[in-house]
Parts: C-alpha cells; sequence; structure tokens
C-alpha cells in the first residue's frame, strides 16, 4: 500500500459496506500516522458552520452505530493530487449510497486528505470532509478529475 492510490482507494473500501457488516477498523488505524485527525463540517441552520474534530477512533466510536443499521457505499467521483517531496494533498469529490444498485446518491461532498511519506509509505496525516447542500452544491470543476 506504498502508493496515493492505494491508501485512498482504502479509505473509501473501508468504510462502505452493507448494513451490518464488519467494518475492518485496524486497517483505517494503519492508513492514518498515530497523530492522524479526522474533521466533519457542516453548516448550521442559522448559516454558521460546525466543525467536528476527531481521532480516527472518535470516528469509529461514532460511526459504528450507524454503519450497524444502514449501509453506506461511499465512491469517488473526481481527484485532484498536489505533491511536493514527503508531502501531498488529495482534493476528492465524493458521493455515498445506502446500497451500490441505488441509482441517486443520498449525499456528495469533498474529502480534502493530507498524507506525508515517511520514507516507506504514504500515510494519512488529516482527513475533512464537507458535504454538499442546496446553499453550496459542487462546481462542476470538482465534477473531473484534473
Amino acid at each position: 500500500m506504498a502508493s496515493i492510490d492505494a491508501i485512498v482507494g482504502a479509505l473509501y473500501q473501508v468504510i462502505s459496506g452493507a448494513a451490518g457488516a464488519p467494518r475492518d477498523w485496524d486497517r483505517m488505524r494503519s492508513l492514518f500516522t498515530p497523530e492522524g485527525r479526522m474533521m466533519a463540517l457542516g453548516a448550521r441552520p442559522d448559516g454558521g458552520i460546525v466543525m467536528r474534530p476527531m481521532s480516527v477512533d472518535d470516528y469509529i466510536a461514532r460511526n459504528s452505530r450507524n454503519f450497524a443499521t444502514m449501509g453506506f457505499f461511499e465512491t469517488e467521483l473526481a481527484r485532484t493530487t498536489d505533491s511536493f517531496g514527503q508531502i501531498a494533498h488529495v482534493f476528492s469529490t465524493y458521493e455515498a449510497r445506502h446500497a451500490p444498485g441505488d441509482a441517486t446518491p443520498f449525499m456528495r461532498g469533498i474529502n480534502t486528505i493530507q498524507l506525508v511519506h515517511d520514507g516507506k509509505r504514504w500515510y494519512v496525516l488529516s482527513l475533512a470532509w464537507r458535504a454538499e447542500d442546496a446553499a453550496l452544491p459542487l462546481p462542476e470543476r470538482y465534477l473531473q478529475s484534473r
């Protein structure tokens, strides 16, 4: 799993699955540096922004209950990657469905993923995401890989 493509692909794979299907949380932990962080961003009803920072274990605890009763399949639609030496940034547009065959996704958005290379392989240092909504639709430029 030395490449950026493999790490990003594994992120999408490890969180996706049918309702009640076990996720490989040890694999998820292995994708991140020990200091790795995650953050969900979203709009409040008053128009403000809520930011929910979490560790990988916080994410696992928060989502294990949901995944027990709800199918969740997140796939990548487009990606932009920039790198310099041992750092990389991936801007990954995603969509989510409750089942792989669902005609329409229930959610789309952007994952911003910062990665570092330790001389042997890439690790996720941070992952933040923001789903689109009526006030913030995905721009066309983020629906095509560059």
